[in-house]
């Protein structure tokens, strides 16, 4: 038996030698022009990460992005595009153009800061002083990875010498200004094939997905000016007069479908509190999925404020600043994109990027694992309702022209946008690495259009389905020019 047990146990390794070897799970292969993509912007991404960096630091409000357009205007003239400026009776936007013939693939890139949320690249909030304004929404890096992705379609186009033409919108003001409202209004999409777009965020994602139409104004109450204790009987108060509207818009709350957002802020309660205020101004939002409901909603806040002005004895008057169309989902483009991002991969920390979420997470009340940034999510068809409660001028250019996007993990996993903790991110390495993800992806997909013209035809006709035969686009802001001073 013991001889047997020995016999057996000399057999085993020449058994195993025997067996067959197991094979290798076949790795995808990636397209050699893709690869080059990649390989070029993990080259240049020091040289990408100073402009969006410069930008960063600059942290102009909308219409306000002199330096920051400038900078991107340049780096383009320098890879040979044809820039033209101030488009649209907007200073601060630019079209650039390289290539000829179709199809024509534009790329969206914003700049603009928000009020406020100005700190440090720290994970504490670090406020800097004196500053205005701050990258809240991360568009530092939006624009630039948008440029750099153009820039990458140019060296393709270049080097292969594949017709088409490739277009770099630079889109101001995003943040309640809707510039690419009156970008579209100008016919600057007309002959375009496909528009691609990305966010930062905190997380890899390329739905197919919507988003909240929008509508806002400022509402100018006139009143009388008089001593408040000597003789308030000869004052009519204009603060009264935003005070009696909020008041009204509230209690219509309860009265309007619950999925409807509105809000506001006094922007102007007057000088003094022994002077009956003689003017006083309140800044107004409403969104909802369907901008029919917005339209609905607006008209019953402008009769709060007529009757607001009629109970308190002051004069009202408003600007409409901003109103853009929700975001109309292509799911053919969606797909496509989606692929090229789980080809990119996700945003992986060093050690010393780790500590800094790790930081940061601690200040959220929800927390989400951080490692999160380095995977993609699945992909969702929510094309039939909204995926995001945010409000964006892109929807207004999906209404035009086949559009797709996607959102990077710019920012720690389970930031809010328009926090201090997006800004902190905003302005460094893990930031700037999500970025390069977007760049990567946009270039990407552009090629697969490129190359596949049938993916073209088979999103513009999803678009048309969708949009219907008989739409006429009519802006939500009308015919206004631009609102230049709105964060003035």
């Amino acid at each position: 038996m013991k001889r047997q047990f020995l016999t057996t146990l000399l057999l085993i390794p020449i058994i195993a030698v025997a067996q067959p070897k197991a094979k290798k799970a076949a790795t995808p292969t990636i397209d050699p022009d893709k690869q080059a993509v990649i390989a070029d912007l993990d080259k240049r991404f020091p040289e990408y990460a100073t402009i969006s960096k410069q930008i960063w630091t600059f942290a102009e409000l909308g219409y306000q992005e002199e330096k920051s357009s400038a900078l991107l205007e340049e780096q383009l003239k320098k890879e040979g595009f044809d820039v033209q400026t101030g488009v649209a009776g907007i200073p601060t936007a630019f079209v650039a153009t390289y290539g000829s013939g179709k199809p024509v693939i534009g790329i969206l890139g914003e700049y603009d800061a928000l009020p406020g949320l100005a700190t440090e690249a720290k994970p504490e909030f670090t406020p800097i002083a004196g500053q205005k304004g701050g990258h809240g929404c991360g568009h530092n890096l939006f624009g630039t990875a948008s440029v750099a992705a153009a820039v990458e379609v140019k060296d393709w186009l270049k080097k292969s010498g594949h017709a088409g033409t490739v277009k770099i919108y630079g889109c101001p003001a995003e943040e309640g200004g809707s510039a690419k409202v009156y970008m579209v209004r100008e016919g600057l999409f007309n002959d375009v094939d496909v528009v691609l777009h990305w966010h930062p965020g905190a997380q890899n994602a390329a739905d197919a997905g919507t988003s909240l139409a929008n509508k806002n104004a400022k509402f100018r109450f006139k009143g009388i000016a008089a001593h408040a204790a000597a003789s308030p009987e000869r004052g009519r108060s204009a603060l009264d007069g935003v005070e009696a509207m909020d008041y009204m818009v509230n209690m219509m709350r309860e009265h309007i479908p619950s999925d409807t957002r509105i809000h506001y802020v006094i922007t102007r309660g007057g000088e003094a509190p022994n002077v009956v205020p003689a003017f006083a101004e309140v800044y107004y939002y409403a969104r909802h999925k369907d901008r029919a409901v917005v339209q609905s909603v607006w008209k019953r806040i402008e009769n709060a404020a007529e009757g607001a002005a009629k109970g308190t004895g002051t004069q009202v008057s408003w600007e409409v600043l901003g109103g853009v169309y929700d975001l109309l989902p292509n799911v053919t483009l969606a797909e496509v994109m989606h692929q090229n991002l789980k080809t990119v991969g996700g945003v992986n920390y060093t050690p010393e990027e780790t500590e800094f979420a790790k930081k940061i997470s601690e200040t959220f009340d929800r927390k989400v694992p951080i490692e999160e940034a380095a995977t993609v999510k699945d992909f969702r068809d929510a094309s039939e309702s909204a995926t995001s409660g945010g409000s964006t001028d892109v929807g207004d250019v999906s209404w035009t022209v086949p559009t797709v996007g996607l959102s990077t993990a710019t920012w720690v996993p389970g930031s809010s946008a328009h926090s201090w903790q997006s800004t902190a991110a905003s302005g460094m390495s893990i930031g700037q690495k999500g970025m390069i993800v977007a760049a990567k992806t946009l270039s990407m997909t552009a090629l697969d259009l490129f190359k596949t013209p049938t993916l073209i035809e088979k999103a513009r006709a999803e678009w048309v389905r969708k949009r219907g035969a008989d739409f006429k686009y009519e802006a939500l802001l009308g015919d206004r020019k631009p609102a230049l001073d709105y964060r003035k």
